[in-house]
């Protein structure tokens, strides 16, 4: 595990160094990049045109129009922009699920620095905020090689404690974030959801582009206990004795539900959505991911995430509220 601890892998890392990352939508950023910028300059992609104003430059105008319309028209260009890239990590208790061996805040690390990795080699910047119910550690974008290296550390440095609501705290890094970008959310999403979700419109309405990775352990999607057992609450002191085979069917309905919904949601208001296994190769799910991104069709926002309420969420959803919080340290009887 003390390999794993540095969160970088060489092997992920080179697997999406090629494919590289790409916003959907204009960012700002202060050299020239990758990404569309919202100004207008000179750039091979052409933008639009307007109308001519004495003192432009005569380079620009469109002759082919002026002979089809009589009339001056300037073309713009897209400029080229960096990219500045915000992590957010959940750090709440929960995460720690899965240790020693590999926890799910050891998967959204690795994630996120192999990303990081991608983009600072990119000339993009990165920056990284750890929360559970409060802002733990805030990194400012930054876009220096040696700036990975302080990535790391802090990840590193991070002591999982708290419970599960992030929500207040996304907003408040909403808040921080001035300039255009991505913000890409690395969590469980066992958090009160509504919160959470407006969190994220208010990102949407500041014009960033923002990524959801829903980091699950199998344990908690499959539920393969079959002995009697004790569920222990990871975030607090609750104990529960059941027989897993006597709700197992429930809790699965209930979980399936639970991330059907996180889906829709993030999909009605145009938000990527990536769910991700701690056992899976983090390699392949990344580069298919962003491989895909690349040909897909731009996200369509039809609304805000408040707005969705509770009409998606069914008594299922409730059922899993219940059910899925007292799924982390089990002993056999």
């Amino acid at each position: 595990m003390d390999s794993l601890k540095e969160y970088l892998n060489p092997e992920i890392v080179g697997r999406i160094a090629g494919i590289g990352f790409k916003t959907r939508q204009p960012v700002e950023g202060t050299i020239a990049g990758l990404h569309r910028s919202p100004l207008h300059g000179l750039s091979p992609e052409f933008a639009d045109y307007r109308s001519y104003t004495p003192g432009d430059d005569l380079k620009n105008l469109d002759w082919k129009a002026y002979a089809r319309s009589d009339r001056f028209y300037i073309k713009r260009f897209e400029e080229e922009s960096n990219l500045r890239a915000v992590f957010i990590i959940d750090s709440s208790k929960s995460m720690a699920y899965g240790a020693p061996a590999f926890s799910k805040y050891d998967c959204a690390a690795t994630l996120a620095v192999s990303l990081s990795a991608v983009l600072l080699k990119q000339r993009d910047a990165v920056g990284l905020a750890i929360l559970n119910d409060q802002v733990q550690e805030d990194l400012r974008t930054g876009g220096t090689p040696s700036h990975l290296a302080k990535f790391i550390e802090v990840l590193q440095r991070v002591q999982l404690a708290g419970e599960t609501d992030i929500g207040p705290a996304v907003s408040q890094v909403a808040d921080q974030i001035h300039r255009r970008g991505v913000v890409i959310v690395l969590s469980d999403l066992l958090t009160p959801l509504d919160p959470f979700y407006e969190s994220l419109g208010k990102l949407q309405y500041a014009g960033h582009e923002v990524i959801v990775v829903h980091i699950l352990h199998r344990d908690e999607l499959e539920m393969p206990f079959k002995d009697s057992v004790i569920f222990r609450d990871i975030e607090g002191e609750e104990e529960i004795f059941a027989e897993p085979w006597a709700f197992h069917k429930a809790y699965q309905a209930a979980m399936e539900q639970f991330i059907q919904e996180s889906r829709q949601r993030c999909q009605y208001c145009g938000i990527d959505y990536l769910q991700v296994l701690t056992d899976e190769n983090l390699g392949a799910v990344l580069s298919n991911y962003l491989h895909n991104r690349q040909y897909a069709p731009s996200k369509t926002h039809r609304g805000r995430m408040s707005s969705l309420g509770s009409s998606i969420r069914t008594e299922s959803q409730s059922e899993s509220n219940s059910e899925q919080s007292p799924a982390p340290e089990t002993k056999t009887l």
